[in-house]
């Protein structure tokens, strides 16, 4: 599976020391050039995400075309358009991205999307983490990362940590 990453999800997973999930659910993680432009200005100048580096496995892409039904999009960060604008080009299997507007263009566009909150659900289930609950914990207390509380109670319910 090829999934494309938008900064939000790697950066956050990044800074409580969970990004080696990516590799080990997806065979490969693509990330545009301006994605990894945003993550590095965001290590640099946020207090939270200081010295964190992009992670070695991350496949550097260059600049995709944006499509003309993607330009006139609303509300999307450069990063987000990149991101998708790279999975259409490219047919990756999912795009990894948290903010509403860009999982709202992705869904218009037909490109199926997975955030932080799916990465956990999943390497539970795969095994790869033994419960989700501390790293949301975590992506709150040391990322400042909100999750509706909602969305969270029903992934602790789905993999059996309620």
């Amino acid at each position: 599976m090829i999934v494309v990453a938008d900064t939000s999800v790697i950066l956050n997973l990044c800074c409580v020391g969970q990004a080696g999930l990516l590799p080990g659910l997806f065979q490969q993680v693509w990330i545009p050039e301006e994605v990894k432009a945003e993550f590095e200005r965001l290590s640099r100048h946020q207090p939270r995400f200081q010295g964190l580096l992009m992670p070695g496995w991350a496949s550097i892409r260059p600049a995709s075309p944006i499509p003309a039904k993607l330009a006139a999009m609303p509300n999307l960060h450069t990063g987000e358009t990149a991101a998708l604008a790279l999975a259409l080009e490219s047919h990756a299997d999912a795009v990894l991205m948290d903010e509403s507007a860009g999982r709202r263009a992705a869904h218009l566009l037909g490109v199926p999307v997975i955030g932080v909150l799916g990465v956990l659900m999943q390497a539970r289930k795969t095994g790869l983490l033994p419960a989700i609950k501390p790293v949301i914990e975590r992506l709150e207390a040391d990322a400042g990362f909100w999750l509706a509380p909602g969305l969270v109670t029903e992934a602790l319910r789905k993999c059996g940590e309620t």
